[in-house]
Parts: C-alpha cells; structure tokens; sequence
C-alpha cells in the first residue's frame, strides 16, 4: 500500500512538473510575440512616412501620463487638443505618437501658451522622446524669477526652453509671448549625427551638433506638467495647453 501511494505521488509530482514547463513555454511565446510586437513599433524606418496629425480624435497617440492621477486631463474640443493640469498638483499629463519610429526630417507644432500664474511651476511641452538620455523639448512656462531677470522677461510674456537632455546637455530660454506658436525641430545629419535647429515661428532660435544619428528614432509628445524646474512655486491655478495639428516631415 505505501508502495502505491509513493507511486501516485511520483506521478502526481511528474504532472506537476511537466504542467509547469508547458505554462512556461506559453509564457515565453507570448512574450516573444508582444516583444516582436513592440519592435514593430520602435524601429526607425528607412524613410519614415509624412504625417499631419489635426485632433478631431486620437487616432495614432496613446497616453503617456507620468503621474499618480488617474485623470487623463486632455480633452478634444473643437479640434483642438487640450490638456491641462490642477492647481497644487504634481500632474503630468502627455500624450505620444503610438509608434517611435521618426528621424531626420521637420517636426512642428502649433501650440497656444496660455497666461501662468506668476512663478508657477508648468509647462506645455512639444518635444521627442527616444528615452531619458535621448530627448529634444520645446518646455515653456513661467520661468524663475532669476531668469526671467536675466532674459529681461515682460510681466506678460511666458520663457520657452529649447533642451537637449544629453549627449551633450544644453537648455536655452528665450521669452516668448502668450497665444498660438509654432514649434519646429529640424533634424539633419552631419558626420553621421545629427543636427538640431530650433525655429519659433519661423525664427531660428538655437542650433545644436549632437552625439547621435539615426540609429536614435523618436515618439512625438505633446504635454502639460507640473515641473519643478520652470518656475518657483507649485501651481496655483489650472494651466491648460492647446494643440492644433502635429506634423512630420521627412527629409535626409
């Protein structure tokens, strides 16, 4: 009899087993499928198709909210995209292109700045993401009051901050007025890396060589946050960006 229930329990310990390794192989085929999925995704292609995006829906971007709050605080009126975040809060909401795939070529924006309250710590962002080391921002908000003192700021006018995360780090603020502008980034390459413009309103604002090429492909983002380092005090009211369209162009 204990012969028997030795023999059950090997075999019960064997299904057990065996139950196991198939689960763990259906695990990793999935994976395997949804990692081939996102590669789809990520990939930077050749030549990266034209797009224009006008917000009468989100077709093509997907949230990317950074934040505990689990409002999505953008709201489409009128074709317009809106995003806004609270008073007092630590929201950061944004929305990004569904496929990280963009390059060389023209990136433009046109987005309305609105009035901050003085010092607030907000910014409406148009800028790329590859990841932390690999990002180009067009941030503007209310600035510091030191800076805003060395740019000569008006009371009316707004700082824009025209940013390379890294490779190298370089951060240059202009004052810039409140209401509709367009953002643009020209990426080219030089010596197989490339190269920056920032244009506001058709104006070039700052150029930049940078540390990396094509072998760096790009989410496009738009977004309103609360960030520490543009201004000197948390929000005291509801800031709200708009975007009107979002465009890429290619070009070597």
């Amino acid at each position: 009899m204990r012969q028997i229930l030795n023999i059950r329990k090997q075999i019960n310990l064997h299904s057990i087993i065996m139950r196991n390794y198939y689960l763990t192989l259906a695990l990793v085929y999935m994976c395997s499928i949804c990692f081939a999925q996102q590669q789809t995704n990520d990939i930077g292609t050749e030549n990266p198709p034209d797009r224009e995006w006008h917000f009468n829906d989100l077709d093509g971007w997907e949230y990317a909210h950074q934040d505990k709050n689990p409002d999505n605080q953008c709201v489409l009126e009128h074709g317009y995209l809106r995003i806004f975040t609270r008073a007092h809060s630590a929201d950061r909401k944004k929305v990004r292109t569904t496929d990280r795939i963009y390059t060389t070529g023209r990136y433009t924006w046109r987005t309305h700045i609105p009035r901050m309250g003085t010092g607030d710590q907000c910014s409406v962002g148009s800028w790329i993401y590859h990841n932390d080391q690999h990002e180009l921002d067009f941030e503007v908000g209310y600035g510091k009051d030191s800076v805003r003192r060395a740019l000569n700021a008006a009371p009316d006018e707004m700082i824009a901050y025209m940013t390379s995360q890294a490779y190298p780090f370089s951060s240059v603020p202009v004052p810039i007025s409140t209401g509709w502008h367009l953002f643009e980034m020209d990426l080219t390459l030089k010596n197989n890396n490339y190269f920056i413009t920032f244009l506001i309103d058709n104006e070039t604002k700052h150029e930049l060589q940078l540390g990396f090429g094509k072998e760096i492909a790009f989410h496009i983002f738009c977004s309103v946050e609360n960030l520490r380092f543009i201004g000197d005090y948390p929000p005291q009211q509801e800031n709200s960006g708009w975007f009107d369209f979002v465009r890429y162009a290619y070009h070597d």
